[in-house]
């Protein structure tokens, strides 16, 4: 995204509309990951990068963010990002709520505007759902499952697991320490 945006600045600047979304959107990139925008295939850093980073910055421009891989530590677990959909608002927050004030997650991020296109008894559906996006350990994805199946309206409630590779040290350590045992 972020080379889409820079490469493109030429004839993005035509307005001052545009000119203002274009920097917040091209800001979000280059905030978040040093020089992510040249290793993206841009020829030219962005001239207000500097800016941004002296005045929203809360760390050294050299310093790195502490990245732990997902090998068991004291301070971190295997953990995984689970999916679940749910059809409406309502189902969702009920659901994240349990789930969250049952210690099966550290957090649960509620997605709304999803549509699912699937095949059910033999038709091909199109729904308006929300995603649910689900951290926690892995040793909890059989107990977070029951949970799903019991307090879900579906039939069959979408329960995917993804692992998580790495991440922020801090992150993860508050998963660990946010979640049941």
């Amino acid at each position: 995204m972020a080379s889409t945006l820079c490469c493109r600045a030429s004839f993005l600047v035509s307005s001052n509309a545009t000119r203002r979304r274009f920097q917040l959107l091209a800001s979000f990139p280059t905030l978040s990951s040093s020089s992510s925008y040249l290793k993206m295939g841009c020829v030219q850093p962005l001239p207000f990068v500097r800016l941004l980073r002296s005045k929203f910055s809360t760390r050294a421009p050299d310093k790195t963010v502490p990245v732990v891989k997902m090998e068991a530590s004291s301070n971190t677990v295997p953990s995984i990002v689970v999916y679940v959909t749910v059809p409406n608002r309502d189902a969702g927050r009920k659901l994240a709520d349990s789930i969250v004030k049952e210690k099966l997650a550290a957090c649960v991020n509620i997605v709304p505007g999803v549509v699912s296109v699937y095949e059910w008894e033999g038709k091909v559906n199109r729904d308006p759902e929300e995603l649910l996006i689900i951290k926690t350990r892995q040793s909890l994805l059989p107990a977070l499952t029951e949970h799903v199946k019991a307090n879900h309206e579906y039939d069959v409630p979408e329960v995917i697991a993804l692992p998580i590779g790495g991440g922020s040290a801090e992150f993860l350590e508050w998963l660990k320490n946010s979640t049941r045992e």
